[in-house]
């Protein structure tokens, strides 16, 4: 049975059935149905679980997977369908791991935003800090900032302020570092008050197109 959708019709909307794609008995339209399936699951799958998502036999599942494992090592791909115990998986092939190994160990380039650039600026000179100290400072919500800066490992968690609710406080860390070519903390230049008056006026300004929006 298909999925139901609401479709337009003579300008009234009606309930109609949407037939999935046809595979039982097109054995190109199967192999490109398991493809799919896994590659979305990454992980292993048995064909009973295969079967019975295609509605399709599960001993013709298995014929057309152990096709699927043959055609896959004989053509130039870089993967390949994989069997473990029962089950079947897409997999990288071997002599491809290094190529994927370099990709990994790959720097990864970070681009900052000013709004994210100014809430660094605040942590890195105002450390240990909380949410709340940061959004005081720039006048407006830096949840954005805060989360994008953990992604990237430019700052972490630094314990907890001693107060009602144990706000967490917030420092830089040693990628920080890293990435500013600087040893330590102490080496930051001196911040001047019409920097600090800039970021205020900034900030100020973008919370006023935010209320105009």
């Amino acid at each position: 049975m298909g999925q139901l959708k609401l479709e337009e019709r003579n300008g009234e909307l009606t309930t109609v059935e949407e037939k999935p794609h046809q595979i039982s008995g097109d054995k190109n339209a199967l192999k490109a149905a398991l493809e799919a399936i896994l590659f979305s699951m990454g992980d292993s799958v048995d064909p009973e679980t295969l079967a019975l998502a295609l509605d399709v036999n599960e001993e013709t599942v298995r014929s057309v997977l152990e096709e699927m494992v043959q055609d896959y090592e004989a053509d130039e791909r870089g993967i390949r369908v994989i069997r473990l115990e029962e089950r079947y998986q897409l997999a990288t092939k071997k002599e491809y791991y290094p190529a994927l190994i370099r990709l990994v160990r790959q720097p990864r380039k970070i681009s900052l935003s000013d709004v994210v650039l100014e809430t660094l600026s605040i942590v890195a000179y105002k450390q240990p800090v909380t949410r709340a100290q940061i959004e005081k400072i720039r006048g407006v919500s830096c949840d954005h900032a805060i989360n994008r800066l953990l992604e990237y490992g430019l700052i972490c968690e630094a314990g907890r302020l001693d107060a009602p609710g144990r706000p967490i406080l917030f420092g830089t860390t040693e990628e920080f570092l890293r990435h500013f070519g600087t040893d330590s903390l102490e080496d930051l230049p001196m911040i001047s008050p019409v920097k600090v008056e800039d970021f205020k006026a900034e900030a100020e300004e973008e919370a006023r197109m935010k209320l105009e929006v």
